[in-house]
């Protein structure tokens, strides 16, 4: 019997690309599986959905397929922007929905790998693009963006803030709503902050007011010195031991197809001598009396066992940004995974929050 319930997340991003009618080669490659695995998973994905054969998987109502060979971003668009010190930002756009919601950059990103296929962001990908017109781009430093740092005080809230301005303007007229994860959670704000008129809604998820290095806490002031480390080694290294552990801290839950796709991404989407330069941006950054400011609507979300931010900073955060809302999402993961009953809780709420 059909049970599309039990599709892994891996199964879904292979199942994604046969319905592009990629071959198993391809598939392999795009995915950084062995071709055995992925022919693994073809006949997982015939067994729980019943189908016949791969020409039946192919068959899907979501309209008309990329050619074999392009990169799977369904309504994606990719473009570059120009920040200052003439470097390139390299933007992705998703859906065709008339409000527009802009993600904030954070390092260990890549438009062109952070798609529908990823089993770590094609959830997210998916459903905003479902829902708006969904915007995010690679920072400085990673991904599809410039890498060259030379010149660049990453310390500076003011050269992220302005990145950030440099994307919305060509966004077209009108405000944007602004979605602040992680280390961007500090840049939508500051940007909300400074270009209130610009901001319709500001949403922040597993983000701080107070980098690592300013919590009052010699736990924290200890762990920033180890990611700091581990982010100069494990980039150097071509065992994956490090980054294994550093991604682990993101998403604890993770399975081992999940925590390896996500393994390969983070030595990609980054040189070794930025890593740590990116890592260790925010760590000495306090933006609390920059949130007292903020009078956009606000909507503060926060793991309640985030290992990559601790919960206490969210309830912080909120309780500095006047009239923000609250809500504790039950997951041990930074970044949300599909199948957490926090991300569908997190959609609703950013749902009924921008409506």
């Amino acid at each position: 019997m059909a049970d599309a319930s039990t599709i892994t997340p891996r199964e879904r991003a292979v199942l994604d690309l046969v319905r592009r009618r990629w071959t198993n080669a391809e598939i392999a490659a795009e995915l950084v599986l062995s071709v055995r695995t992925v022919e693994t998973h073809v006949s997982s994905l015939l067994r729980k959905l019943g189908a016949a054969d791969r020409r039946a998987l192919a068959r899907d109502d979501s309209g008309p397929h990329p050619a074999r060979g392009a990169t799977p971003t369904t309504g994606s668009v990719l473009r570059f922007v120009e920040a200052s010190g003439g470097v390139r930002l390299a933007v992705a756009e998703s859906g065709r929905r008339a409000s527009t919601l802009v993600k904030t950059a954070t390092w260990l990103t890549q438009v062109d790998k952070d798609t529908e296929a990823s089993p770590i962001w094609g959830h997210w990908v998916r459903e905003l693009g479902a829902r708006y017109r969904y915007v995010r781009y690679d920072p400085r430093g990673c991904g599809l963006s410039d890498r060259n740092l030379a010149g660049c005080d990453l310390t500076d809230l003011d050269l992220w803030i302005d990145d950030l301005r440099r994307v919305v303007d060509t966004l077209g007229e009108g405000p944007v709503a602004l979605l602040g994860v992680s280390q961007g959670g500090p840049v939508a704000l500051g940007f909300a902050a400074r270009y209130p008129d610009r901001v319709s809604h500001l949403v922040l998820y597993g983000t701080y007011a107070r980098g690592m290095r300013c919590r009052d806490d010699p736990v924290q002031l200890a762990e920033s010195d180890v990611k700091v480390g581990m982010a100069r080694v494990g980039w150097q290294m071509e065992s994956a031991e490090f980054r294994e552990n550093f991604g682990r801290a993101f998403v604890p839950d993770a399975g081992p197809d999940e925590i390896a796709w996500f393994n390969d991404q983070l030595r990609a989407t980054t040189s070794p001598e930025n890593a740590p330069l990116l890592e260790g941006a925010f760590h000495g950054l306090d933006v609390s009396d920059l949130a007292r400011t903020v009078t956009v609507p606000t909507l503060v979300l926060h793991a309640t066992g985030d290992r990559g931010v601790p919960f206490e900073e969210g309830r912080f955060l909120a309780g500095l940004i006047p009239h923000a809302r609250f809500v504790a999402l039950n997951s041990r993961n930074h970044v949300l995974l599909q199948r957490d009953i926090a991300f569908a809780q997190f959609l609703a709420e950013v749902e009924n929050f921008l409506r």
